[in-house]
């Protein structure tokens, strides 16, 4: 079998959800099963369902690599509790008393009240707090205060004050709140804040930050949380002595033995950086960690670990902990560098204005990796894919690395189709396209949004940080913009001349369908009825769609269709519509170069926020018939060394925990590193 079949029959393996820096959530509609004795379900609550993966190549690696593997996630589920008080300042302390109520009660549990309770704490677990881990929404118990005093009688469980009274009040009812017109901090719960800190506070402490070089701005307010003390606004970092010291400490402490076991001087350098900056918190340090993290691209193990994504501030400065850690898939990861290895030409080739394309893009590296543990802001919900580091001046000067989780996406392609796809596609042509090429699309979809999207376009000389000059629309233009990339790629002829489809129109189709379907109607079952579109991710699907459907009407592009009562958006000229994504592109790009905020404002909030009510109740309706939940999550296997007479490690295992509730608990005893108010 030559090279380019193989490459093709292995994308075939793999199912995507639309990507993102942190492709955060998993397929609505899913087509293909693959046989397999594994079982990937683990249990349905709520809107959830919990599944589990596998790890690939575990057996192939050597005892040094399982370990510094086995290092690597003791290190971050050392964090986990971090993210617990990021989410919310008293989340800590309602995950203690909902487990030990849990773990305590003898009462009849056979009612419909103690059933509520279990689903609202399972719920809790999953969102790493008290807010929905989409939608931001508090969750609302579906028990009344009553019965829960009386648990916490039974039990003798203390939980008081604010604490008890926000699980039955409509207080911090947003983890994120991002509406216009309102002071987005304040009305947001995340605790990245002070009760009483201010959006005008936030801008205008940071306007007083000048980088040592203007060039290299460092990234403030990544690792703190920005507090008011005797009226005086002041940073509490995120370091050994500082905040959350307690949990870091123990996160240095494995870090150092993975450096011990480190598998060459570059991984092992960048390693001792990670130390450092937990020890300091010097936002120089974590640059240069993260210039030695890129440029170290040798070995079979690589990870993620520290606070980086900022999707959880409003105003995107702070970064959520979290951590992966990663077994390179070094076949699948060969077949995929043809996009790196090209990344030139499609930068060259796009339709953005010349003076916004790169002149050199550098160090780009797309990989297919095996995830081996996660904790923090990925898990349960994990990402499929990441391209870091966040830092612009980074990406530029030195590269970035992408990296597509094979096995979570595997795990998700045999967790069972969901029916939707025939519901909500036009007609048998469409349904035919997505299910002969959707998978493909949808994997290299991920990769050029990654490897190509990310990594293009620059900023205008004196341009600030798209996070000072886009605000709260930053981070949903981003994503938009990559998206916009991979989308005007897959219906390019040089996919099929680099070897990787047999048919670029065919897939260009199957991509343009499956966005189109998924930004205008499918991801509304993510919704209630009546409400606005406030993740970012979503925001980005929704308003490339809608504004493509309306620029297209004068000649049809994208037509409505009315059919026995139920809605459809059938593409009428790809060509068009592909005409029309470079449009958007380039407008994207020229907002984000220029730092021009009215005009982001003027997309998102025309195109990305509000509903077509009528739709979104047609599509709710339709939807019924599918009793897949709409979100999905996973637990990790727990990795069980073993150890000789003298106390060292012989050997690591790879067994599965027996239920979501199960390892939830062995976390919450195992990794219990912090206070319950920070």
């Amino acid at each position: 079998m030559n090279l380019k079949s193989l490459f093709k029959i292995c994308l075939l393996a793999f199912i995507l959800v639309s990507c993102k820096n942190e492709v955060k959530e998993e397929p609505i509609e899913t087509v293909a099963t693959t046989e397999t004795d594994f079982s990937f379900n683990v249990e349905e609550f709520a809107d959830i369902k919990i599944l589990r993966y596998q790890i690939p190549g575990w057996d192939n690696l050597t005892l040094k690599e399982q370990k510094l593997v086995y290092y690597l996630t003791q290190a971050g589920l050392e964090g986990r509790d971090i993210m617990w008080d990021q989410n919310y300042r008293h989340n800590l302390k309602i995950r203690q008393a909902l487990e030990n109520i849990y773990t305590n009660y003898t009462g009849d549990k056979s009612t419909e009240d103690w059933k509520n309770f279990e689903t609202f704490l399972k719920r809790v677990w999953f969102s790493n707090g008290i807010h929905h881990h989409y939608s931001n929404a508090k969750l609302v118990p579906e028990f009344g205060k009553a019965y829960f005093n009386e648990l916490l009688t039974a039990t003798n469980t203390s939980l008081e004050g604010e604490a008890l009274e926000v699980l039955f009040n409509d207080k911090d009812a947003k983890k994120v709140n991002q509406a216009k017109g309102i002071d987005n901090v304040l009305e947001s719960a995340v605790n990245f804040y002070g009760p009483d800190v201010t959006n005008a506070d936030v801008a205008n402490f940071y306007k007083t930050k000048t980088s040592p070089n203007p060039e290299k701005p460092l990234s403030y307010g990544l690792n703190s949380k920005l507090v008011k003390e005797d009226g005086v606004l002041k940073e509490r970092v995120y370091k050994s002595g500082g905040l959350y010291g307690a949990a870091i400490d123990e996160i240095i402490k494995w870090l150092e033995k993975a450096q011990g076991g480190a598998e060459n001087k570059a991984q092992g350098d960048a390693i001792g950086l990670l130390i450092e900056y937990y020890k300091t918190g010097d936002l120089q340090t974590w640059d240069d960690y993260n210039v030695a993290w890129t440029a170290a691209t040798e070995g079979n193990i690589d990870y993620i670990n520290s606070f980086i994504e900022v999707y959880n501030d409003p105003l995107g400065y702070r970064g959520s902990y979290e951590t992966i850690v990663q077994i390179n898939d070094f076949d699948m990861s060969e077949k995929m560098a043809v996009l790196s290895e090209n990344a030139q030409w499609f930068e060259d080739n796009s339709p953005l204005m010349d003076e916004h394309k790169k002149d050199s893009v550098v160090g780009v590296t797309y990989k297919v990796v095996n995830v081996a543990g996660e904790a923090g802001d990925a898990s349960p919900s994990t990402p499929i894919g990441v391209n870091l580091p966040n830092a612009n001046w980074i990406r530029a000067a030195v590269g970035s690395k992408s990296v597509s989780l094979g096995n979570i996406i595997n795990a998700y392609n045999n967790a069972g189709g969901t029916g939707r796809l025939k519901e909500f596609a036009h007609d048998e042509e469409e349904v035919q396209l997505e299910e002969q090429y959707g998978q493909i699309a949808d994997k290299l979809h991920t990769a050029l949004h990654e490897v190509i999207g990310h990594a293009s376009g620059q900023l205008n000389p004196g341009v600030g940080e798209t996070k000072e000059t886009l605000k709260t629309y930053a981070s949903t233009l981003e994503e938009g913009r990559a998206d916009l990339v991979g989308l005007y790629y897959l219906y390019d002829s040089k996919l099929q001349e680099l070897g990787l489809v047999d048919d670029w129109k065919k897939v260009g189709k199957a991509a343009f369908d499956g966005y189109i379907r998924n930004g205008l109607m499918t991801q509304l079952v993510r919704l209630d009825l009546g409400d606005d579109v406030e993740e970012a991710h979503m925001r980005n699907r929704q308003w490339v769609s809608a504004w493509a459907y309306e620029k297209g009407k004068a000649d049809n592009v994208i037509e409505k269709v009315t059919r026995d009562g139920k809605t459809y958006f059938n593409i009428n000229d790809y060509d068009k519509l592909h005409d029309l994504f470079g449009q958007l592109l380039r407008e994207t790009q020229r907002i984000k170069s220029e730092g021009d905020y009215e005009a982001v404002e003027a997309l998102v909030e025309g195109y990305g926020v509000k509903v077509d009510q009528d739709i979104h109740a047609e599509v709710l309706e339709r939807n019924k018939q599918f009793p897949s939940p709409p979100y999905s999550g996973f637990v990790n296997p727990v990795l069980v060394p073993e150890m000789n007479d003298a106390g060292e490690i012989t050997a690591i295992k790879v067994t599965q925990p027996n239920s979501f509730a199960e390892q939830m608990l062995n976390y919450s005893k195992d990794y219990n590193n912090l206070p319950d108010v920070n």
